[in-house]
């Protein structure tokens, strides 16, 4: 592992290549900066991604020439790029993206990756993020990594040998935060009727956000919970604590926390550095439906944008705006439905801030189907759940009718009927 600085680091990337950087809380600012500093030279380098946090400044218009992004999921930082076609999104199951490297489907020819000091015996961690960054590091030809103090150690299929790391960056800097806000009543209710679903015994799977959170909070009376999921945040911090998550009943990775990547506070990052009952492993294994249908009871968790009233969930765009990506919903939607008495849910507020009914009689036009009518089962919202398993068409609209806001159902019941001819 040679230390270099940051413009010697990224001076190994040449015009052509295609650059893997790391994930979420993990993406490696400054060597970030140190690229986007070469954008004058460089030409026709491809970027490759899932979502990642702080800044993406080679999707700026004025770096056009120099850098091209293909998003595996969309996050803020690169949503207009992609809506004014600067920048492009690559639809794929999380579960199967450390695959497209790994086939050379896209192959890499540079990781950027952020990673926790070597330990005595050589070896750094890709602390927060190892979901499809592993794979990017296994399959890139050079691999330059910025080394910090602030970064967790985690333990998993993150530890990688000093050996293996080509050029290396000496960096101090904190990472990105995100906080958990104060919840809703609509967003407590709904997480209520979730943790009503939720059986002792289980193993959760859910995301970052309200509901999460809300969910997490009305599951403090539960007892013996196990957790296999592709992300967390400090919601789960209280729950471990007080021993309610314990993975006594995991049949993978019994008594362990298992996860590809995490984002919240400080707070969080510290309680997983060198915490052994955390695992961060291989989104291709954390996410594979074959591996999470081994778990009992497997309640998953997920949100949605929309919901018709067939039960098509779109979950990563607004009509033909792409706004998110397809990430592990479909992956664990489909384990939680294998696993023995598991529960797969999609839950959503029932309608938007500007009062738009987020149950519909159709998707709009353009939106991407992330669940199928087929795949989905349980959907929550403040205003109850319904089980759509083994509903015809009928019976699916008027069950979710029931759960729509009041101020839409007379509205939704006339398209309903125009369709299905329901009353």
């Amino acid at each position: 592992m040679k230390i270099v600085t940051p413009a010697e680091a990224v001076g190994n990337i040449k015009s052509g290549d295609r650059v893997f950087i790391q994930s979420v809380a993990a993406a490696p600012q400054t060597l970030i900066n140190a690229m986007v500093g070469r954008a004058e030279e460089l030409r026709g380098v491809e970027i490759y991604h899932l979502h990642t946090e702080g800044d993406a400044p080679y999707v700026r218009p004025e770096f056009k020439e120099s850098f091209h992004t293909n998003a595996l999921f969309i996050g803020a930082n690169v949503r207009k790029a992609v809506e004014s076609g600067e920048a492009d999104y690559v639809p794929a199951f999380l579960s199967e993206v450390p695959e497209l490297f790994r086939r050379e489907i896209l192959p890499i020819e540079v990781a950027l990756i952020h990673v926790s000091p070597p330990d005595r015996h050589g070896y750094c961690s890709l602390g927060t993020s190892v979901d499809v960054s592993i794979a990017g590091v296994q399959m890139a030809e050079c691999v330059i990594a910025q080394v910090n103090p602030r970064m967790p150690r985690t333990h998993g299929d993150g530890l990688i040998h000093r050996s293996e790391i080509d050029f290396a960056v000496e960096v101090t800097e904190e990472l990105p935060e995100k906080e958990m806000g104060e919840l809703t009543e609509q967003e407590l209710a709904i997480g209520r009727h979730c943790a009503e679903l939720v059986e002792d015994g289980a193993t959760l799977q859910m995301g970052i956000g309200a509901i999460p959170n809300a969910v997490l909070k009305a599951l403090e009376n539960h007892k013996d919970l196990g957790v296999h999921t592709e992300m967390f945040s400090d919601g789960l911090i209280d729950l471990f604590e007080k021993g309610v998550v314990n993975g006594k009943h995991k049949r993978v990775h019994p008594k362990k926390v298992t996860a590809s990547f995490v984002l919240g506070t400080r707070k969080l990052y510290d309680f997983i550095d060198d915490n052994p009952a955390f695992v961060m492993l291989d989104a291709a294994y954390v996410n594979d439906p074959a591996v999470i249908r081994r778990n009992p009871k497997v309640t998953a968790i997920n949100s949605a944008i929309e919901v018709d009233l067939t039960g098509q969930v779109c979950a990563d765009s607004i009509g033909g705006r792409l706004f998110s990506g397809v990430g592990g919903q479909m992956d664990f939607i489909r384990g939680a439905s294998l696993s023995p008495d598991g529960k797969p849910i999609i839950s959503l507020e029932s309608q938007t801030l500007k009062g738009v009914s987020k149950i519909v009689p159709f998707l709009k036009e353009g939106a991407g189907v992330v669940t199928t009518r087929a795949h989905v089962h349980y959907v929550v919202t403040e205003y109850g759940r319904v089980n759509l398993y083994g509903l015809a068409l009928r019976q699916r609209a008027k069950a979710l009718i029931g759960i729509a806001h009041p101020d839409h159902r007379e509205a939704l019941e006339r398209a309903a009927y125009e369709r299905f001819k329901i009353l």
